[in-house]
């Protein structure tokens, strides 16, 4: 083959490695199963958004303020639905570790011996969050990653009507209920009483509309455990590029609230946090990796 033709093929095969390079990689909103949990996991391309308080949104907390812009330089992976209870049994029978107590409210049951494998986990602590995590190919997501993912562009509180994206106080049981004024009227123990007795309860994942980037339940049905510490005031000092919260603390963040969260906490820059040793029965997880077993 002559000197100029065998130049050219070259280049030819050079500029189809660089185009393959270019546009070979996972495209946004992309979805992928992985290979050790079985669940699906959507493309997240780096970028940058504001995070804290959304405009306009009037029932923000101080610990949502000020608003700042952050910058995520590594695109990612994030679990399309919370982390399940068949996927849950997955890594508890691959690596021998027990399942988490039994959820319940009030003394009813809520998924009895782990029945319903379409339900979310909860009642998992930090730690088991994270070793769930780590076996398949990640950890739980940092605030910042968590809200960049919950927002999917979008500058509101909600990324739809709240009914249609969320599970929450007010329609996760067997009647509509109104929890601000249950909560003006009742304690503590007389609001869970009250849910316990309208049958509330986590459903199964994937029931309400998902976000722009095909996520479910960002919002409501189970709050989420974060990689971050918790610091009502870190959005003050936050660095502008790749937060990853502030270095020590005695409790994490939770993201998204939950099926017995009223209206107020169920937006995408709300958090709240627990002692990492601590299980609830509406605290679950989902995982984020950069790279897929």
């Amino acid at each position: 083959m002559k000197p100029f033709l065998l130049g050219g093929l070259a280049m030819a095969l050079i500029a189809a490695g660089v185009v393959y390079l270019f546009h070979g990689g996972p495209k946004k909103g992309e979805v992928r199963a992985n290979r050790v949990d079985g669940l699906k996991y959507v493309w997240v391309p780096h970028g940058t958004f504001v995070m804290g308080c959304s405009p306009g949104d009037d029932e923000c907390y101080d610990f949502e303020k000020p608003p700042h812009q952050i910058a995520l330089t590594n695109s990612f992976w994030i679990g399309q639905t919370e982390v399940t209870v068949a996927a849950y049994k997955r890594f508890a029978a691959s690596t021998g570790k027990p399942m988490p107590p039994e959820p319940a409210i009030g003394g009813r049951p809520l998924n009895p011996g782990w029945g319903d494998d379409a339900m979310p986990i909860v009642d998992v602590t930090w730690d088991e969050a994270q070793a769930y995590c780590g076996w398949a190919g990640g950890r739980v997501p940092t605030d910042a990653e968590w809200e960049y993912a919950a927002r999917a562009g979008s500058d509101t509180a909600r990324y739809d009507r709240l009914n249609e994206i969320a599970w929450y106080a007010n329609n996760s049981g067997s009647q509509y209920l109104d929890s601000l004024s249950l909560l003006r009227k009742l304690d503590e123990a007389g609001y869970e009483k009250r849910l316990s007795e309208n049958g509330n309860s986590m459903h199964e994942v994937a029931q309400k509309h998902p976000n722009d980037l095909g996520l479910d339940d960002m919002l409501g049905n189970v709050a989420e455990w974060i990689y971050d510490w918790w610091d009502p005031n870190f959005y003050q000092y936050s660095p502008p590029r790749d937060p990853g919260g502030p270095t020590s603390g005695t409790a994490h963040d939770l993201r998204g609230g939950s099926w017995i969260g009223r209206p107020r906490d169920i937006r995408v820059s709300f958090r709240s946090r627990r002692e990492p040793g601590v299980r609830d029965s509406d605290v679950g997880f989902r995982c984020q990796a950069m790279d897929l077993p």
